[in-house]
């Protein structure tokens, strides 16, 4: 045995070819999928899909007339899931159009499953139950690494590489590096999963995952709800990694066996979804309880710095949406800094519930109504201004968002300035109107 020492100060345990292999998780499922017992990482192999998702905008409006041009079918409906989510509500002319080509595609190829309005993809996926450990799923979105919190793997492709798995069912990877990132510690009251992913992207930068896989790992991780969980694999995107994993455990397996149509997940599942103990793998390792709530200045998610960097920032809009930022939990940790209060005058608060799963259970736990009597205005469960759609923001205005990304334009305006933060700091900001630690303020 031998040890390498890479940059970034990580430690990478590299095997004798006399061992056998230790598999990563990331190479486990890709093993899986590829009928393998095991895979060595730079291999390049031909991999089975047990799960395509697409929405309005990267689906049938793209794919329909390619597949037309092959005389080419679907593989495997019961394999296919369409949501709409960027385009609904329908504003305007070309949205119209672009969800009805999907709402028609849909009917004519007969698929089974299609969340039409019901939520961002990224959420409705997995509460609609399609999601479980050991899958190999492809997604036509960038945040589609958000199925890895739930022990998949599951990427993001664009609509060429789409159009060769809706017919074919297969495709092809090259086997990444595992970077673990490591977490030990409590997270302090008021801090939270994204708080920890601005700290990575601004100490990785948006490259410094490399297209290879992240995997998220730790006691802290393993404190995590699946919500939180959730938050840190979508954005495994913000660090140009091809997926963000954690491994499967008894949260996850309460978490599916709770929803509409429960998953049923066998405690052996939860066993075989782990990195192997003599894996080879690049680590990095962060102490929770010195972390603070982090904030992305305009206009990139790795423009990060402690909430104490942006002292009376003036905020004039504050965002609790997206897929990474407005599901129950999300909507809970707002009304936690905002329950008996209200937001500041000269400030809008805009609440886009991830979806109407979690819009119905705010209602029923109260936090809907909180929010609301703080001053929220509530807005359909979909991208909306997250993408620059429905919604989007308008003017010369500091935005403070819970969502993923703050690329100039990216919510509307290019003259408005984005911030990123968790939900506790946005609500924060809001209540006094301005950048806001929210341990100041969390009753």
């Amino acid at each position: 045995m031998r040890f390498v020492k890479p940059t970034w100060g990580c430690s990478v345990r590299v095997m004798s070819h006399q061992e056998k292999t230790p598999q990563t998780l990331a190479q486990k499922l890709i093993a899986k999928a590829a009928g393998r017992d095991s895979v060595e990482v730079g291999e390049i192999v031909n991999c089975g899909v047990d799960l395509a998702m697409f929405h309005d905008s990267s689906g049938p409006r793209r794919l329909k007339p390619m597949l037309e041009e092959l005389g080419a079918s679907v593989w495997d409906k019961s394999r296919i899931v369409l949501v709409m989510d960027h385009y609904v509500p329908e504003r305007g002319d070309d949205a119209k159009k672009i969800v009805r080509i999907a709402r028609d595609w849909a009917r004519e190829q007969d698929l089974p499953n299609v969340y039409d309005s019901q939520g961002i993809c990224h959420v409705v996926l997995p509460q609609k139950g399609h999601l479980r450990p050991g899958m190999f799923c492809v997604g036509g979105d960038s945040h589609s690494p958000t199925g890895g919190a739930f022990g998949a793997y599951m990427f993001g492709i664009g609509s060429t590489e789409m159009l060769g798995v809706v017919v074919t069912g297969e495709i092809w990877v090259q086997v990444p590096r595992t970077i673990r990132m490591l977490w030990d510690g409590r997270l302090q009251a008021g801090v939270c999963a994204k708080d920890m992913m601005l700290l990575m992207a601004a100490q990785f930068g948006m490259n410094g995952g490399a297209y290879q896989a992240i995997e998220y790992a730790g006691a802290t991780v393993t404190s995590l709800g699946m919500a939180e969980r959730m938050t840190l694999s979508n954005m495994s995107a913000e660090l140009g990694a091809q997926v963000g994993l954690i491994a499967p455990d008894e949260t996850t397996r309460r978490w599916l066996s709770q929803l509409e149509k429960p998953v049923d997940l066998p405690p052996l599942a939860q066993q075989i979804w782990q990195t192997d103990a003599n894996a080879t793998t690049e680590d990095h390792h962060f102490d929770a309880t010195k972390l603070s709530p982090m904030v992305a200045a305009p206009h990139s998610p790795a423009n990060g710095f402690p909430v104490d960097e942006f002292t009376h920032e003036p905020i004039q809009v504050a965002y609790v949406g997206a897929c990474t930022g407005a599901k129950l939990e999300d909507m809970q940790a707002a009304a936690s800094v905002l329950r008996g209060k209200v937001i500041a005058p000269g400030v809008e608060l805009m609440v886009a519930p991830a979806s109407l799963r979690d819009l119905s259970l705010a209602k029923a736990d109260g936090t809907f109504a909180t929010l609301a009597q703080a001053g929220a205005q509530f807005l359909p469960s979909s991208c909306g201004a997250c993408a620059g759609y429905g919604n989007a923001i308008k003017g010369d205005v500091n935005v403070i968002a819970t969502t993923a990304r703050n690329f100039k334009g990216r919510m509307g305006d290019p003259a408005s300035k984005v911030f990123l933060a968790s939900p506790f700091t946005v609500a924060a900001s809001a209540l006094r109107g301005y950048v806001t630690d929210p341990r100041e303020v969390l009753s």
